[in-house]
């Protein structure tokens, strides 16, 4: 047990961790070397990792993603649930598009349901149960997006949220609306009654929660 609320979150502890991680393989290397050139937000390679850890041990069939970008935590999500459908959201269609491509290279693709618009509107349709959700995407609807995939979340299945820490901001003085959103979220997270998570000092802050019960209009609520 830590002795100090900053035991492990100092730049050493970060820099050790990085050098422990191995190497990305071609294809994952080559996507981050993509997105670094144009700036497009993708899973940090600790947290595509993560993912495809939780899809293996979760032995995932439905995998749902909200924020495809070009792929990259599709893919580490495929890896890690190889008999798995991952459902991914995303309102681009352009950089949708590009991910397929990814996917394609990767050997998954067959597996991917790509779908283009917006989540707050696709969410109420998606057929369930899914056993690990993953969501990056706007951090101005990280609440609702949590609110409308856990009715889609089998009981013992994952959410995993990405960019909690929000590069520090959320525990300083900021007060732009997306640090006032995740910090928010992070209450609403850690206190919601059909969840036990955990918000994890890895890459930009990943929160990790299990639906530990169904939620009142599972069971035919409200009574």
């Amino acid at each position: 047990m830590k002795d100090r609320a900053d035991a492990i979150l100092r730049p050493e502890q970060a820099e050790y961790l990085e050098l422990l991680l191995p190497p990305s393989d071609p294809l994952l290397a080559e996507m981050e070397r993509v997105a670094a050139g144009r700036q497009i937000p993708i899973s940090d390679p600790e947290v595509g990792r993560l993912l495809e850890l939780l899809a293996r041990s979760c032995r995932a069939r439905r995998v749902l993603e909200i924020g495809t970008a070009i792929g990259y935590g599709t893919l580490c999500l495929a890896r890690g649930a190889p008999e798995a459908t991952i459902v991914s959201l995303d309102r681009d269609a352009e950089i949708q598009r590009e991910a397929m491509t990814w996917l394609e290279s990767g050997g998954v693709a067959d597996r991917v349901e790509l779908h283009c618009g917006e989540a707050l509107e696709m969410l109420p349709g998606l057929a369930g149960p899914f056993e690990l959700a993953y969501v990056d995407a706007d951090k101005l609807h990280l609440r609702r997006f949590l609110d409308l995939l856990l009715p889609k979340l089998a009981v013992g299945g994952l959410v995993v949220v990405d960019n909690l820490l929000w590069k520090g901001r959320v525990a300083g003085d900021d007060t732009d609306d997306e640090t006032e959103a995740i910090r928010a979220f992070n209450g609403y997270l850690m206190m919601h009654p059909q969840l036990r998570s955990v918000v994890l000092p890895l890459g930009d802050g990943v929160g990790l929660a299990a639906k530990s019960k169904p939620l009142v209009t599972e069971m035919g609520g409200p009574f």
